[in-house]
């Protein structure tokens, strides 16, 4: 059994839990450990279904933690007459917001109005004011025109020839990466089972061609499970097609792979005050946000074939973006030197032919297969919540017909919390992160730091709080500084992080905005990891090769 004292999410329990999944069939398997298998086991979970979720690679390693890091309402579906989507996802953000402010953030977002561009200044007021009304947009957050002299006053980095004015609205900024973990533990706390590198290998039929369990490879140890489970849901994004191959039922509609690449730069060469959205010379439409003293932008939209788990920056994706940059901030004259780190990650949406990549749409959809699997295809990070609960309603109606009811039928996950967000709503954050640091000093950390931890962290900071002296004795020795001594050992111990790369880029997102932290702290977040979880010199040095060649592609372009 697990040791519950030792966390039924700890990283060296990972086994444990593989056998715990193969002893006792479950109600419902989850392929699949990014947001959208997170929510869907967080759903199940709540609603008294024997959960369990398997990710081949780390959780959020795929498109979770390469997105563009927002919670936003779609604006740019209201410019494609999607008014469906504009009205679900806008409405989901608050609820997102809601129950993990902690990893949420309201963002004013500039959108400057040139002659000739796409936006009109009327047409963007009206177009504006109907996003309001369809997401449902608190009268605070309620859209405002600009003039030129304001809109410059916002952001004096802008170009300023042919500008009339701008638009100002309300996105959310998250950490997509920690989003995701969160609503992972939440689930977890709930009963869920949940194991990172562990990819299935086959599926498991009955009689009647009914898919009836997998075939699990965990892919440390090499050892292989069997589960047995009532129903199936393929949660993988990119993977999607590949699962429902393995299957036989890759049929009717397919994925289409489009990849986006984001450039991270350092504040003090891109300064920029204020986020902002604008459409380049070609019509695409980007973001440049400032985020912890780092300017990030992005994004690209083109067709991807290559390597799934594996995308990443190549040299033409970088000189587009700098060209797009270079054209909307003229003065700065970045340069490929100014690229401080990137990422690359992938959008699985279901093909519509004859559309290009910015035209298709990001509605999800769920197939089911004649052996019985469910796959969720397409989608938004911003309506994860509500598309697990369409799953999950579709996999009750399912286990109902087959003499299975689930223990609560309806969903819940409106209100409930994620991991870390018990902390007053989005309205008593403030309050309760102020009330934390005087913790925090008392266990020695700065102010600043105890701050960073508590709104990194939310409602669970004490527990890394209450860490801060095992860390000084246990992983001292290797000169990591408290804060981070911390965080690695919770993310062990609460997040299950196996590989520093987990730490680096799920846990925390410093290789793309502390990428000079990841530089300086690798080797000794190495040794104490390989002391916590016993590696041997191989795996050592499998695990710092991986952090390196990780490093490098942040910063290199890649051959496609």
């Amino acid at each position: 059994m697990i040791n519950k004292a030792s966390g039924a999410f700890a990283a060296q329990n990972r086994l444990q839990l593989l056998e715990e999944i193969e002893r006792e069939p479950v109600d419902v398997l989850i392929i699949g450990g990014g947001i959208t298998g997170a929510g869907i086991a967080l759903d199940a979970a709540s609603r008294g279904l024997r959960t369990a979720l398997v990710e081949m690679q780390d959780f959020a390693a795929g498109t979770s933690s390469r997105s563009t890091k927002l919670v936003h309402g779609g604006l740019r579906y209201l410019k494609q007459l999607d008014i469906g989507v504009v009205a679900e996802v806008g409405k989901e953000r608050a609820i997102v917001f809601e129950n993990g402010p902690h990893v949420t953030t309201p963002e004013w977002m500039l959108l400057p109005l040139y002659a000739g561009g796409t936006f009109g200044k009327w047409s963007t007021s009206i177009g504006l004011r109907l996003y309001d009304f369809l997401a449902g947009v608190k009268r605070s957050e309620r859209r405002k025109m600009l003039s030129a002299r304001e809109t410059l006053a916002k952001e004096p980095l802008l170009r300023r020839d042919g500008l009339k004015g701008g638009g100002y609205y309300v996105e959310y900024r998250t950490d997509d990466a920690r989003l995701t973990i969160e609503v992972m533990k939440e689930a977890v706390k709930l009963g869920a089972l949940a194991v990172n590198y562990a990819r299935v290998e086959e599926f498991r039929y009955d009689d009647n061609n009914r898919v009836t369990g997998a075939v699990i490879r965990d892919t440390l140890s090499g050892r292989q499970f069997t589960v047995s489970a009532a129903k199936i849901v393929n949660a993988t994004g990119p993977w999607v097609d590949e699962l429902r191959d393995m299957d036989g039922s890759k049929n009717g509609k397919t994925l289409r792979l489009t990849k986006g690449v984001h450039l991270v730069f350092d504040g003090s060469r891109f300064p920029l005050r204020q986020a902002v959205y604008f459409d380049t010379p070609d019509g695409r439409m980007v973001f440049a946000i400032p985020r912890n003293g780092k300017t990030y932008f992005g994004t690209t939209d083109t067709n991807y074939k290559s390597d799934t788990a594996n995308p990443h920056m190549t040299a033409e994706d970088r000189s587009y973006l700098l060209q797009a940059a270079n054209f909307m901030f003229p003065e700065q004259k970045l340069t490929e030197a100014d690229v401080e780190s990137s990422w690359a990650g992938l959008r699985p949406l279901i093909q519509q032919e004859g559309k290009s990549p910015s035209e298709i749409s990001r509605r999800d959809e769920i197939f089911v297969s004649p052996s019985g699997l469910l796959s969720i295809a397409g989608g938004k990070l911003t309506g994860y919540r509500k598309m697990a609960e369409t799953v999950v309603d579709k996999l009750a109606e399912l286990l109902l017909q087959e003499g299975n009811a689930v223990s609560q039928p309806g969903c819940m996950t409106r209100t409930i919390p994620i991991s870390g967000g018990d902390v007053g709503g989005s309205s008593g954050f403030p309050r309760f992160v102020s009330g934390r640091i005087r913790e925090g000093v008392k266990r020695g950390f700065s102010e600043a730091e105890a701050k960073f931890l508590t709104e990194r962290y939310g409602s669970n900071v004490d527990a890394l709080f209450q860490l801060a002296e095992e860390a000084r004795e246990r992983i001292g020795k290797y000169g990591l500084p408290l804060p981070v001594a911390v965080q690695l050992m919770y993310a062990i111990a609460n997040e299950m992080a196996v590989k520093p790369v987990d730490f680096f880029i799920r846990r925390t997102g410093d290789l793309f905005f502390n990428i000079e932290g990841v530089r300086k702290w690798k080797e000794p977040v190495t040794a104490a990891m390989a002391e916590i979880l016993g590696w041997s010199e191989d795996e050592r040095k499998t695990n710092a090769a991986e952090l390196e060649r990780q490093l490098a592609e942040a910063v290199e372009p890649q051959p496609e």
